[in-house]
Order: C-alpha cells, then structure tokens, then sequence
C-alpha cells in the first residue's frame, strides 16, 4: 500500500517523489528517448516544474543547453554475421544471439575483411599502473578481443588499479577509446555478468536501437570503425576454433606483464547503417546565491533512457525516473528555504547519460557557470525503492572530503555511511557524475545501501539483485504505486543537507590524498 509522508524539515515529499516518478515514466513519454517525442515530453515536464518553483533559466538565460550528436541505426541487424575463420573451425556468430555490432566513427559502412584477431587481454593502457596490454603490438587492419572491467576485479588485489571497484580504464567506453587509440579496426568486449554488473540481455537491448555519440568534432581521439560485444560462450568458442584455452587465457591476462596474443583466426563482417545528426538538450535551472552568487553547488541526474521498441516501452522508473524525481524534490526544498542559500544551486538534468555520459561530457566542457568555482556535483541516479535501511552506501566511498559532509547528515538519522557493496558493478564510472569528477569537481553519488530495516542486508541483497536480473533496462522497470519511497525521502534528506551545508560556506571540499582526481588550481587557492 502506498506510505503517508514523512514528514522533514526540508518539505521532500514520498508523494512528491511518486507523482514524478509516475510522469516520468508514463508511457506518455515513451521511455525518454534522446531525439524523441519522448524528449520533448520531458523537457517540457522538468522546465514547467522548474518554472513552477520560481527558479531562473540557468544556462545564460536560457533553460536549455543543446548537445549536438550523431545517431548510427544499424540496418537489418538480424542479417549482420560475424564470421571467424580460426585454425581448426569456421563460424558465424548471430546478431543479437551472440555478439552485437555497431560504428562508434559514424560510417554508413564498414567492411571486415578477413582481420587478424588479436586477444589484447583488459585492453588498458596505465603507465601509473605499469600495465600496458597493447605493448609492441602493431594493431593496424586487426581485431582485438577485451575481457571486461579491471584485471583485479576477481582478485580484489590493492596493488592493481582499486580492488573491486570499477576505474575508468575498465569502463566499456575508455576500452574502445583506447583500441582506437592504438589503431585497431574493430574491438570486441567479451561479456561476463559478474564482472560486466548486468546480464547480456541490457547489452543486447543497448546495442540493437540506435547508437549515439558525439559529433567528431566534439569527440575525444579516435574512434572506432567497428566495435561491439561477444558473449562469453560465442568468445570462448571462437578462442576454441583457433586452438587456444580461452580460460586459461583470460587466467593470465590478469596478471602485470601479460602479452598480447594473436590467434591465428581471422574476422569478417559487414555492416551498413544509417546515420543521422541531431541535439538533444541539458535542463539546467538556477537558484542565486545570496552571499556568493558566483560560486555553485551542482545538483545533477540524467532524465534520458532507452525509449521504445515497437510496443514495449522501456519506462525507467528507477533508472532514472526516481533519480530526476530526486533532483526536482531537492530543487523544490531549497526554492522554500529561507533565508535563501548563500551560494548559487544549479539543478542540472543531463542528457545521454546512457549513451556514454555524453550530456554531462558536454555540461564540463561548456559550464553554465566555471568548473574552477562549483563547489561540488551531488547526482542522483538509479535511487532505491526498497524501504528505509540503516546505511547509505556511497559510490565511490574515499575519493572526497564530500564523504565527511554526508557522514555527518547521517548521523543525524541514526545511519551509517558505507561503500558500495557491489564494486564491481562500477556505477561511479558509469554514472553522470563521473564526468564532474574527471573535471576536477568533487562528488557526491549516494543511495540506500543493502541493509534494510526489514529483512537486514539478505533482504535488501535480494531486492537489489532481483531487480538488476529482471527490471534493469528493461520494459519492466516501470512504476510501481506499493514501492516503499521512505527511504528514497530518507536519502534525498541527507543529500539535501550536504548541499545545504556547503551552500553556507566558504570553503571548497577537496579530493582526498591517493584520489584518482584533483581539483582546479584555482578553486584550490579559495
């Protein structure tokens, strides 16, 4: 049954939260789709809404920041073929099925003609970290083939990258940046669920609409010609047709000082799609400080999602319906308060967050106010509907003094502040707020951890992994009016008073000693 309001101080609401939550993944908006109905749909909600409350237009006078993209829609997918012809067995491995394919350089059409395969190993490239699977290797004309996340996920080893958790250099995007980088003509990712943090049907979904990416002109390097994903079962067949252990293989790339290898088989595909242009837009709404009006304080969460395929509907409620429901919540918190915050609020919803973090990619590069004087991003994204829990599970937990403001809120509800408890997953290089934090901005990316006060963190383990195994970028994650939203209301009280707390300083939060990120050394100098 539906929860009465919690009644807090700051005026965020359950009902607030259900009522946007339920708009926004109606399927009135379609799913929410870049360069869709869907789109206009939710720009006009989140304007109206920031109008309602009496906010400015943040973007220099205007509500919105167009983001230029190209958009790649692969032609007659259920006929693409990947052909591999190894050392004992020829195959062709199925769109969809087994593998999926796409052109990150925007190319009506790419040709695979007979390419070397190169095993490259997690396809990094860290000399901070003496790791370098590319070494020696001349990769021009060949294909590599990359195992997914960090070579230490597995071993949780402190010595490589960050244990467990996800780096930047294990994110899908940086691999295939760094195969362009190198010269190859194709990359291909092999899926594994435990380490990749989702099933292979959000890749398959993922890659069989319409690909966006930045314009060349806006992108960072080179890029592809081709690339994609295998499954682990067409990756280990294909290791078997060229007469090498796909296992023990993958044993030996997790170690520092792996080779690559070739392996004497050779790939072939053809792939023709149609390329369009188009912009999609960032929201972004201003609060002006008082005292300090030209430092900020970001709010952000991305408002896009996967749109519709036919009849179905890829609603995301949770992803991120609720994490956008959050940001107008806290929006509306701090439009009543009095006396109003010392330093200017930016309510930022970003665009093609699940298109490779492109909108807040585009948001660091032309700020609406300077990187050198934004305090801190706080994001909402992918909040939970499970019940109030005792902990709050911070994304990224160690990076910033952020870590202590939130410390210090939750103490005031009796709760503790934890790490994530599934690193692997790595949301916090796969969430908007990423792009903040390469910037040099700190960050604040929070929700519910998994021990629930019904049920403990068994209960709360198996409400999460239900939901990742069943409604995570799927037609099903849609609203649900007996969600328990009081431990959502809990969560967007906390990030609340952080943003409150700094809106009432002078200092700047810093990045902690043995960060992954530095701030501007102007900012610094405040």
């Amino acid at each position: 049954m539906a929860r009465a309001d919690s009644a807090l101080p700051s005026g965020i609401t359950e009902t607030g939260v259900a009522e946007h939550i339920k708009a926004l993944s109606s399927d009135a908006f379609e799913g929410r789709a870049p360069g869709t109905p869907g789109e206009q749909q939710t720009v006009t909600y989140l304007v109206e809404q920031f109008k309602r409350l009496g906010l400015q237009p943040g973007n220099h006078g205007d509500w919105m920041q167009a983001v230029p993209y190209v958009q790649a829609s692969v032609q007659h997918p259920e006929q693409v073929r990947l052909a591999v012809d190894g050392r004992k067995h020829k195959s062709a491995l199925a769109f969809g099925s087994e593998m999926v394919a796409g052109s990150p350089a925007d190319r009506q059409h790419v040709q695979l003609k007979a390419s070397p395969i190169v095993f490259v190993g997690y396809g990094i490239d860290a000399p901070e970290q003496r790791w370098d699977d590319y070494a020696g290797m001349d990769l021009k004309g060949k294909t590599v083939v990359i195992l997914v996340n960090d070579p230490d996920w597995r071993s949780q080893d402190p010595m490589l990258f960050k244990g467990r958790e996800l780096t930047w250099y294990g994110h899908w995007a940086s691999k295939f940046e760094a195969a362009a980088r190198h010269g190859a003509a194709a990359a291909f990712i092999v899926h594994d669920e435990a380490a990749a943090g989702y099933p292979w049907s959000v890749v398959r979904t993922g890659w069989s609409r319409p690909q966006i990416s930045a314009p060349p002109d806006k992108a960072a390097g080179p890029r592809l010609p081709l690339a994609g994903w295998l499954t682990t079962e067409a990756a280990r067949a294909l290791f078997a047709d060229a007469g090498v252990d796909f296992d023990a293989l993958k044993q030996a790339a997790g170690h520092r000082g792996f080779k690559a290898v070739e392996l004497g088989a050779r790939a072939s595909v053809t792939i023709d799609s149609t390329i369009s242009q188009g912009q999609s837009y960032n929201v972004i709404a201003k609060l002006p400080g008082s005292r300090r009006p030209n430092e900020s304080i970001i709010y952000s969460a991305h408002w896009d999602h996967l749109g519709r395929d036919g009849d179905k509907i890829y609603h995301g409620a949770v992803e991120n319906a609720s994490g956008v429901a959050g940001l107008l919540e806290i929006a509306e918190a701090f439009a009543h308060r009095q006396p109003r915050p010392e330093r200017t609020l930016l309510f930022v919803a970003l665009t093609m967050e699940e298109s490779g973090l492109l909108g807040s990619r585009y948001y660091v590069a032309h700020p609406a106010m300077p990187l050198d004087d934004t305090v801190a991003d706080v994001d909402t994204d992918a909040l939970t509907v499970f019940g109030p829990s005792r902990d709050i599970a911070a994304i990224g937990y160690g990076q910033s003094e952020l870590d202590d403001y939130l410390s210090a809120a939750a103490a005031e509800q009796h709760r503790s502040v934890t790490p994530d408890a599934q690193p692997a997953r790595g949301f916090f290089a796969r969430s908007a707020q990423f792009s903040f934090a390469k910037a040099g901005v700190p960050v604040l990316y929070a929700r519910s951890g998994l021990d629930l006060l019904k049920g403990g963190v068994p209960a709360g383990r198996k409400a999460y992994d239900d939901y990742i195994a069943t409604r995570y970028h799927q037609p099903a994650d849609a609203f649900d009016p007996n969600w328990d939203l009081r431990g959502l209301v809990q969560d967007l009280q906390l990030l609340y008073a952080v943003g409150d707390k700094l809106a009432g300083e002078s200092s700047f939060p810093q990045w902690k000693p043995g960060s992954d990120f530095e701030r501007p050394v102007t900012a610094e100098a405040n």
